[in-house]
C-alpha cells in the first residue's frame, strides 16, 4: 500500500506541478503527517522532491525529473479520458486502477498534451447514467465477471415471470447499457442475454468451456437489441398535432412517427406508432390540447374518458 501511495504522489506531482501536504492528504485519503513521512522516504530514495515555502508553497518535483511518451497523439489521449464511466468501473471494482493508469499515461506525456488533457477534464464530463437512480442490483456481477475471465461454466438461478429457472451457462461477455449489466451467454446451443440484476444465485463451476472462435460480443449485442425492438408491442394511430409540438413528440421514448403531412395552418396529421393503447393514451394526454386523436376509435374513446374523469375530479374538489 505504501509503495502504491508513493507512486501516486510522484504521478500527482508530475501532473499537477505543485501540491500542498493538505491537498495531497485529501486526494490520497491519508493524514498530512503521513504525507510528510512519505516525502522524507522519497527524498531518502534519491527522488528530487522538495518543498517550496510561503503562502503559495507546496511540494514539487525537480523539473528534470520527467519521462516522455512518444507516439501518443493528443486525440488518442482525449478519447481515453472521455471514455471513463465511473459508475461502471466501480461496479467492476477497477475504478482506482483506471485512475492510476491514466495518471501514469498522463505523467509520461509531453507538456502540451498534458495541458490539453487537463483542459478537457475540467470542461467536459460524460455521465452515462439516467436522471432516476438505478435500483439494479450488482450483487452477482463479480461472480459473473470472474466466470467470464476464467471461461468457466456458471450455474444461475433467475426470476422469469412467476417462476424461478435454473440454467448452466457459458458466459461469453459482459454488456453495460447505461448502468444496467447484462451477460451474453451460450446455453443449450443458443446465444442468450441475461440481466444480471434478476439473478437470484450464481455459482462458478470447475468445468471450463470453449469460446466460439467466431464470437463477436458487440455484433451479438446489436443483434439482440434489434430482435428485442422487433418483438416490442406496436399500437398504430393517426393523430392531429400542433406543428410546434412535433419535436417534443419525436423525443418521446415509446413513440415512432411513421409519416406526417400538413393538415391546416400550424397543424399536422401524422401516422404514429405507440407501444400499447395505455401508453398511447398517457402520452397524448400529456400534450393536452396540442394533440387530438383521429383513429382508432378505441384510443379516441380512452383519451376522452380519461379527460372527463380528470375534469370530474376537479369539479368534486370545487364542490367540497
Amino acid at each position: 500500500m505504501k509503495a502504491d501511495r508513493l507512486l501516486s504522489i510522484l504521478l500527482i506531482l508530475q501532473n499537477q506541478g505543485k501540491m500542498t501536504s493538505r491537498n495531497l492528504a485529501e486526494k490520497l485519503e491519508v493524514s498530512e503527517r503521513t504525507i510528510n513521512r512519505d516525502m522524507e522516504a522519497l527524498s531518502a530514495a534519491g527522488i528530487p522532491v522538495y518543498a517550496e515555502r510561503g503562502l503559495h508553497g507546496g511540494w514539487r518535483l525537480s523539473d528534470q525529473y520527467q519521462t516522455k511518451l512518444t507516439g501518443m497523439k493528443k486525440e488518442e489521449l482525449m478519447s481515453l479520458l472521455l471514455s471513463n464511466q465511473d459508475h461502471l468501473l466501480m461496479d467492476l471494482g477497477i475504478r482506482q486502477h483506471y485512475e492510476s493508469a491514466f495518471q501514469k499515461l498522463l505523467a509520461s506525456s509531453p507538456d502540451s498534451i498534458r495541458k490539453d488533457a487537463e483542459i478537457v477534464r475540467s470542461r467536459i464530463h460524460i455521465d452515462g447514467a439516467g436522471w432516476s437512480p438505478s435500483h439494479d442490483s450488482v450483487s452477482w456481477l463479480n461472480t459473473v465477471q470472474e466466470a467470464v475471465w476464467s471461461e468457466r461454466k456458471l450455474t444461475i438461478q433467475y426470476q422469469r415471470e412467476d417462476k424461478i429457472v435454473e440454467r448452466i451457462i457459458h458466459p461469453l461477455g459482459l454488456i453495460a447499457k447505461r448502468n444496467v449489466w447484462y451477460v451474453v451467454a451460450e446455453t443449450d446451443g443458443d446465444l442468450r442475454t441475461y440481466r444480471i440484476s434478476r439473478f437470484l444465485d450464481a455459482k462458478i463451476l470447475e468445468e471450463t468451456f470453449e469460446r466460439p472462435t467466431d464470437f463477436d460480443l458487440a455484433k451479438c449485442w446489436e443483434s439482440s437489441i434489434n430482435e428485442f425492438k422487433q418483438n416490442l408491442p406496436r399500437y398504430p394511430a393517426t393523430i392531429f398535432i400542433e406543428e410546434s409540438r412535433l419535436s417534443r413528440l419525436e423525443r418521446e421514448r415509446y413513440v415512432g412517427i411513421m409519416n406526417k403531412s400538413p393538415y391546416k395552418p400550424n397543424w399536422l396529421i401524422a401516422e404514429v406508432q405507440f407501444d400499447t393503447l395505455e401508453s398511447a393514451c398517457e402520452i397524448i394526454l400529456s400534450h393536452g390540447p396540442a394533440i387530438r386523436v383521429h383513429s382508432p376509435e378505441e384510443l379516441k374513446e380512452r383519451v376522452l374518458n380519461q379527460a372527463q374523469q380528470i375534469a370530474a375530479q376537479y369539479e368534486t374538489v370545487n364542490e367540497e
